[in-house]
């Protein structure tokens, strides 16, 4: 097979692969069975925390953002983000330091690398008899939901089910084929944005090194950092969670945070919009895994993207922007990113800077 039909084929059997695991579960959320034997945190089913299905279905209508923008709207929250926003971000920088927010892919062989589909780097230019590279030129071929790679969730990648038909944010059918999505792709969503990031460095407010596998981030953890650091989430921001994930990765190797990892538990989420945070950012999967509520495995990724409209970012690097975060003892900052107009794509990767 040639390289290109290669391609083309691991685009439809990554097409396939998304639509495929997600089962719609009662109430339009959607919902993906666990693949690990791992039991939710214990505090997921106290009773001032625990969210069911029941409760997912009962926060579509006061959570969605359907028509808040209009009709044709195909940014979600990113419409936050106004001129006077980007101008206020602006004038946050005072030493002019970035750092960057994006983990790039790898070749390696692990269980959080290469899902979906094959990493491969090439010469493109090589004499067909003795090997040797011509010239310096090259290509790649990744998933764009590699699990090492940070990367921006269009807001079609999920879906929900009304009246027997599958529908995406602002009440669009889902309509994608092997090409990618007709609507609500990542190339739809904007040239590019500039906003306040604020971060909230959990494990450096416990103390530790990063968090424990499984370890749920509640509403009292985020307004505890905001304590903490001085500052308030609000309309526009990019929200910032650190775990600690890629600080576990380096000292003790690989491990299946996609199905262990810390993060957010639902029960932030109408604290997410109430925020009017404009796009949230994770070192991990954003939901804390197992999510403990039953039945459905991202809860988190489906209502922002689904009934929000809230991007979000996986995998995404917070460990430089911790350290000089916290060597400036400034925990809001200007961030700025570029998105990559692939066509219909369900996700493009993430290069986002943070600027102090």
């Amino acid at each position: 097979m040639s390289r290109s039909l290669l391609l083309s084929a691991l685009t439809i059997l990554s097409i396939a692969a998304l639509g495929t695991s997600v089962a719609i579960a009662q109430g339009g959320a959607q919902a993906v069975l666990p693949s690990s034997t791992v039991k939710p945190h214990p505090s997921t089913q106290d009773p001032a925390v625990r969210v069911t299905q029941q409760q997912l279905t009962q926060w579509e209508p006061t959570l969605s953002n359907w028509g808040r923008w209009g009709p044709h709207d195909q940014r979600g929250t990113l419409n936050l983000i106004t001129p006077a926003k980007t101008r206020a971000a602006a004038a946050l920088v005072k030493d002019g330091v970035s750092v960057t927010l994006a983990h790039f892919v790898t070749e390696e062989e692990a269980i959080d690398s290469q899902t979906f589909a094959p990493t491969e780097h090439w010469m493109t230019r090589i004499d067909p008899d003795t090997g040797e590279v011509l010239f310096a030129l090259d290509a790649m071929s990744f998933s764009m939901h590699d699990g090492q790679l940070s990367h921006m969730d269009a807001l079609c990648h999920y879906r929900t089910e009304r009246d027997g038909e599958y529908v995406i944010f602002n009440g669009y059918p889902q309509n994608l084929d092997a090409e990618g999505c007709k609507d609500l792709a990542i190339d739809r969503m904007g040239p590019g944005y500039v906003t306040r990031g604020i971060l909230v460095d959990l494990p450096r407010l416990r103390g530790v090194d990063w968090l424990d596998p499984s370890t749920p981030i509640y509403i009292a953890d985020l307004e505890g950092w905001e304590d903490y650091a001085g500052v308030t989430v609000g309309s526009g921001d990019v929200l910032l969670v650190r775990t600690g994930r890629w600080a576990k990765r380096e000292q003790e190797g690989p491990w299946d945070y996609a199905g262990t990892g810390a993060g957010l538990h639902a029960s932030v989420l109408p604290w997410l919009k109430d925020r009017g945070v404009a796009m949230l950012v994770g070192d991990a999967v954003n939901d804390v895994q197992p999510s403990g509520v039953e039945g459905i495995r991202r809860p988190v990724h489906q209502m922002t993207q689904v009934f929000i409209g809230l991007p979000l970012v996986d995998n995404g690097y917070l460990e430089d922007v911790a350290r000089e975060a916290a060597r400036l003892e400034r925990w809001e900052f200007m961030v700025s990113w570029q998105i990559p107009k692939v066509p219909g794509g369900t996700a493009g990767p993430f290069n986002g800077l943070a600027t102090f």
